[in-house]
């Protein structure tokens, strides 16, 4: 069972905690932490691209001149997609870019990605995190104690508070335990994460 150190606000490392050998220790595998991040940079596509069709093109509607006898090619439209001016052909339209994993494939990715930071020290649990108003040299202070400049933050619950108090910060992002995802965990380079939000993952992703 994994073992790391336990932090306060101050930077102080006053214990140690547990955990979960299935989520925080389980075998990293590469390709399906792969297959994770590009589903999920799929899903964030917009796919609002268009082009126009010699169907859609305005004009063309007459033949530019008659069949036989100019010496010329026959033509139907000047909006061919041999003109210029003209249609598209095979050009991208508006289309959903989204697939869905296997829900396996999701836990397993997930838990990948954890072990990943673990294994390589990237994680920081902390006792608790909490500010009476938002502020961000505040936070700033709290990061500095803890020597992180580049992090996920990780909550129980949604804090109003927290989250208005990193926003500001350059390479800093706040999450709620339930919103984990693959992508956002690999992106940083270290895991701030509170004891509570540690119990609230183990509890959904187990």
């Amino acid at each position: 069972m994994p073992t790391v150190a336990l932090y306060n606000i101050n930077g102080e490392r006053i214990g140690e905690v547990e955990l979960s050998e299935d989520i925080f220790g389980s075998e990293i595998n590469e390709a399906v932490l792969h297959d994770a991040v590009v589903a999920q940079l799929a899903r964030r596509r917009l796919g609002t691209h268009d082009t126009k069709t010699r169907g859609e093109v305005r004009g063309g509607g007459r033949k530019p001149w008659r069949q036989k006898g100019t010496g010329r090619a026959r033509a139907g439209s000047i909006r061919s997609p041999l003109w210029r001016g003209g249609g598209t052909v095979f050009g991208p339209h508006p289309r959903d870019y989204s697939y869905s994993l296997p829900k396996k494939v999701k836990r397993k990715a997930l838990k990948s990605a954890l072990s990943a930071k673990v294994k390589d020290g990237d994680i920081v649990v902390l006792d608790a995190l909490t500010m009476e108003t938002p502020k961000t040299k505040e936070m700033v202070k709290i990061l500095n104690n803890l020597r992180v400049d580049d992090a996920l933050l990780v909550t129980a619950a949604k804090d109003e508070v927290i989250e208005k108090s990193a926003r500001n910060i350059p390479n800093i992002k706040t999450l709620v335990a339930n919103g984990l995802n693959v992508y956002d965990i690999l992106a940083y380079d270290k895991l701030v994460i509170t004891k509570d939000a540690v119990a609230k993952v183990e509890e959904v992703f187990a």
